[in-house]
């Protein structure tokens, strides 16, 4: 599609240009509904680095399938996630994730 009126056509807009350096990881996250901003942050962190010194820099903290339900309504409640208090264990975990 040709340029009309000085704009660009979707491709276009949605190409991260040359500062990211993954295109293909940075397109899989776009895909995936990663924000353009997180989905760049993440490509070129791992370009940087190796994939598994990458998975291993975000600390020690247990899944939320290990954690209890009391803890997972008290994280809930720090990042004020609405409907929290009729939240099931599951429910929490999902929110949480979503979030």
């Amino acid at each position: 599609m040709a340029e009309k009126n000085g704009q660009k056509n979707r491709n276009d807009q949605d190409d991260p240009g040359p500062s990211v350096k993954d295109k293909e990881l940075y397109e899989r996250l776009r895909d995936e509904g990663a924000s353009k901003e997180k989905s760049a942050r993440i490509a070129n962190a791992a370009a940087n680095t190796s994939r598994s010194e990458m998975g291993r820099r975000g600390g020690d903290s247990p899944s939320y399938d290990e954690w209890n339900k009391d803890d997972l309504y008290e994280r809930a409640q720090e990042l004020d996630i609405p409907g929290r208090s009729s939240m099931t264990k599951d429910e929490l975990i999902k929110a949480l994730r979503d979030n």
